[in-house]
């Protein structure tokens, strides 16, 4: 008897620790942000970057750049 509520409660206990580890159903979308030590997202990666993180090129004095094609007008 001893033997057999044993073996009962081992089968139970293993299969109760197989459900807990169930990975994130498909449905949900997992967000991670790289970030910097301070907390800062890191702009490394394209995730983190925004249009307003993008190249403006320009001269010292602050207008435009002509040699780049962005700053070109048609």
């Amino acid at each position: 008897m001893k033997k057999l509520f044993l073996a009962a409660a081992m089968l139970l206990s293993v299969s109760a620790f197989s459900f807990a580890q169930t990975k994130a159903s498909s449905g949900q979308t997992q967000t991670t942000q790289h970030t910097k030590k301070d907390g800062t997202p890191d702009k490394r990666y394209k995730e983190n970057k925004t249009a307003k993180d993008t190249v403006v090129h320009a001269k010292k004095d602050g207008t435009p750049d002509k040699r780049y094609k962005e700053n070109k007008k048609n």
